[in-house]
């Protein structure tokens, strides 16, 4: 047990990080917990990543603001761990240190011709429309008639719909204000979404298919052939029933049986169809296709070439093949599986290596980007289970520095303006009357220096 309260740094303001603040927070003994965030912002994903059509799920803000009102917690906003402040000193300032910062980069296709101009990560087109300070500068030319998504999981659903929605629509929702002006632009008509397995197979949920066709101005079409699932696929159910593939199926099936009424918009669902390669004169003007069949392998169903190509014409490609996580300065990393080598949340000194003592990691850096937002729940409730076994066990390290404020002493000093959670507060109480002019939730800020100056507005009382 430690003397005092327990002191605990959550690097990583999303899901995850506040789940563990929650956690944490909620034990029957003293502890104090600090949030740090790189971004003057926090909520992660749910801010920067979740659709601007899906209010519903942006909702669980609501349960964090009251994790930020417990009288331990305190937020610092826009400050970077690992250049800001180093992971050794945060070790000086804390028994623990929870690493939530989820996965930034994305994993590519490797195929040629997917660094031409006109293909982009789907991470990108999110973060764009969302109003992610980190991709206010990308450009995407939205006057080519087909766009090619590659992957079916539900970020690929995510941008599909967005291309495909109605910008009247999208105006009643938190998308950005140079985001909706130019899909309001937008020249794109067909949207092929590429699955190199079946639909059986695929990643995405059911109401996010359900949504597809919902769009009041896209067709959604299904190729009969899909549908007619393979030996493999159907010996694969019958010894594991999928509840969550057997509703796509009839999802799908009504699809088919809808067919095509001459909406503008098409979205084509490819399934068994892998890129090959992106081609063009200086930019994307089209995708070479591979069609697959399916066999049973020792990882399960696989897909496996079959030699036959078609060409796509296309101007835009967006990637969305899952995630990977970045290294942090100071901290283990398994560059293998790009994530935080860690045992039940302990990180550890490198795969089956040893426990590194105060060191912890929950979300997508622990276990890879797999989940929804809810998956963060008892990820971090395992992680920060870990942790207080470990402080009950005498097995973490009393701070060097013992005064709670010297953290915020040592930023500043460094010339870091940390943001505090009242400073979100007046951030985000200007979003929303913004967003109010156009009978939307909020009007993001989508640069860093203009939400610092909104703040310092506040704190002035201007």
């Amino acid at each position: 047990m430690t003397a005092g309260p327990l002191r605990v740094a959550i690097i990583g303001a999303g899901p995850s990080g506040f789940y563990a603040a929650d956690h944490l927070l909620k034990q029957d003994r003293q502890v104090e917990v600090d949030l740090f965030d790189r971004l003057p912002t926090p909520y992660g994903l749910v801010r920067g990543g979740v659709a601007p059509d899906h209010p519903k799920i942006k909702s669980v803000t609501r349960v964090y603001e009251k994790v930020a009102a417990h009288p331990a917690f305190r937020f610092f906003g826009n400050v970077t761990a690992g250049r800001d402040v180093s992971a050794d000193e945060l070790r000086r300032h804390y028994h623990a240190v929870v690493w939530s910062v989820g996965a930034e980069s994305d994993r590519t296709l490797d195929i040629p011709g997917e660094d031409l101009p006109g293909s982009h990560t789907a991470t990108e087109f999110v973060g764009w429309y969302n109003g992610h300070p980190d991709f206010q500068n990308r450009r995407f030319d939205l006057t080519h008639e087909a766009a090619v998504v590659v992957g079916v999981g539900n970020v690929a659903m995510d941008v599909t719909r967005i291309l495909a929605s109605d910008p009247d629509d999208l105006a009643k929702t938190d998308i950005t204000a140079s985001a909706l002006a130019a899909l309001r632009a937008s020249k794109v008509r067909t949207i092929h979404l590429l699955g190199r397995r079946g639909p059986a197979q695929a990643a995405f949920t059911n109401p996010e298919l359900k949504e597809l066709g919902e769009l009041p101005l896209a067709d959604v079409v299904v190729r009969p052939e899909d549908l007619e699932l393979d030996p493999a696929t159907v010996a694969a159910l019958a010894a594991s029933p999928d509840r969550e593939a057997e509703k796509n199926l009839k999802t799908l099936r009504g699809f088919l049986e809808r067919g095509v009424e001459g909406r503008p918009r098409r979205i084509e669902l490819r399934f068994l169809t892998s890129p090959l390669r992106i081609e063009g004169d200086g930019r994307v003007e089209r995708v070479i296709v591979g069609a697959n069949r399916l066999e049973a392998g020792p990882r399960g169903v696989q897909a496996v070439a079959t030699g036959a190509e078609t060409s796509l014409p296309a101007g835009l490609v967006f990637r969305s093949v899952g995630y990977r996580a970045l290294p942090v300065s100071g901290v283990p990393f398994d560059e293998r599986r790009a994530v935080i080598p860690n045992r039940l949340g302990r990180v550890l000194a490198a795969a089956e290596g040893a426990e590194v003592p105060g060191f912890y990691v929950a979300g997508w850096i622990k276990r890879g980007p797999s989940g929804i937002i809810g998956t963060n729940k008892p990820d971090a409730v395992e992680t920060v289970g870990s942790l207080l076994e470990d402080a009950d066990a005498g097995a973490l390290v009393e701070p060097a520095v013992t005064d709670r404020g010297a953290i915020l002493a040592l930023l500043e000093a460094r010339g870091v303006e940390v943001v505090r959670w009242g400073d979100w507060q007046a951030l985000d109480a200007h979003e929303c009357a913004a967003g109010a002019v156009r009978g939307a939730p909020r009007e993001k800020i989508t640069d860093t220096g203009e939400m610092l100056a909104v703040i310092r507005r506040a704190r002035q009382g201007t």
